[in-house]
């Protein structure tokens, strides 16, 4: 390994040790906001301090094992020339592993998330596949144990969603469904389809993390605040009382709306953390786009208009099209079984990385 990334690997674990060390002090426990700071950067460091510290751990074994082998003795000689091919080949994968450690961290990868789908090109049928694509990624939350709640919809006539948003709450989902924003296209006979022609149609997902009151400061002479009556299924009117809210942000023209909840408080202050997080997007995605020439996700721009993937129903086919990968498991893909592509997706961003930082 080189003496550079063993200097970062040693300063990476002095940095974790120090943060244990502050964790328990009278000052930090007091302060929810430190606290919380330093446990998730804690967190962070966690896994390649234990690589480091296994990397060390090998790497004491191969010299015991090369001062075996000078001793000369055959048939000791024999036994740590083996031990030594393991040790070599485990350190070979744990350097490799640790190079990916070193790699910057997005700040985001820990937060929970709010996701929009909405029906884009292709009428009824684009509604429908929004609707798929939201029961998709709630089985997909199921599978690693986290929350599901849905924040604001409108349904299509024929079914599934013109617009649904809904919030992710779990362990580092912003860091698996981060490069899900963009258009999903599907390619399938629709439900409406009289002639059993093949259709293509689109929707959109957007995908933003949950932003915290100290990120994002809201001037509240900035808001446009509206009430109305909440719906229900087919559109019936669930509540007599205008407990829905609608917010927008007259500066930049942001409109976040909530009827989940009974009171119209609650719906507020629902409506506050999704405009937080739109808000957030909203200025990195400005930062972004100053800084185009070096790209932060090299799998895509995430933005609503770009094609990243088409889900094929006549082949049983999956494509994401910013890494060229497919399966051929589009049925298993529909029941929330997407953490191969996930993983090709985390897996290609990682090595676009390494290449920037070699």
């Amino acid at each position: 390994m080189e003496t550079s990334m063993l200097r970062r690997l040693a300063a990476m674990k002095k940095r974790y040790e120090e943060i244990e060390g502050e964790l328990e002090s009278e000052e930090v426990a007091s302060d929810l906001k430190k606290l919380t700071a330093l446990s998730k950067e804690k967190a962070g460091l966690e896994e390649g301090v234990r690589q480091f510290d296994e990397y060390n751990k090998l790497t004491a074994q191969l010299l015991e094992a090369n001062q075996a082998i000078e001793l000369g003795d055959p048939e000791l000689s024999e036994l740590a020339h083996e031990e030594k091919k393991e040790i070599e080949a485990k350190l070979e994968g744990l350097e490799e592993s640790l190079k990916i450690e070193l790699l910057p961290k997005d700040p985001n990868d820990s937060k929970n998330i709010i996701v929009e789908i909405r029906g884009a090109v292709g009428g009824d049928e684009a509604n429908i596949f929004a609707g798929d694509l939201f029961r998709m990624y709630s089985k997909y939350a199921e599978t690693q144990g986290w929350k599901v709640k849905v924040l604001d919809w409108s349904e299509g006539a024929m079914g599934g969603y013109t617009f649904v948003s809904f919030m992710v709450k779990g362990e580092n989902v912003y860091s698996k469904l981060k490069f899900e924003s963009g258009a999903h296209r599907v390619q399938r006979v629709p439900k409406t389809e009289a002639q059993g022609r093949i259709h293509t149609s689109t929707a959109t997902v957007l995908v933003m993390p949950e932003a915290e009151e100290v990120e994002v400061t809201i001037n509240p002479a900035d808001l446009k605040i509206d009430t109305y009556r909440s719906q229900g299924a087919g559109g019936q009117n669930v509540n007599k009382t205008e407990s829905a809210v609608r917010v927008t942000h007259v500066p930049t023209g942001i409109v976040v709306s909530c009827q989940t909840e009974k009171a119209q408080l609650q719906n507020k202050e629902i409506c506050m953390q999704m405009l937080r997080s739109k808000l957030y997007s909203y200025y990195e995605e400005k930062l972004e786009s100053e800084r185009a020439a070096e790209r932060k996700l090299k799998v895509g721009t995430g933005e609503r208009s770009e094609k990243i993937r088409t889900y094929n129903y006549p082949q049983n086919r999956v494509t994401d099209h910013r890494i060229g990968f497919t399966i051929q498991k589009l049925d298993r893909v529909m029941e929330g079984e997407i953490e191969e592509i996930i993983e090709a997706l985390i897996h290609f961003d990682q090595e676009q990385k390494l290449l920037e930082h070699a």
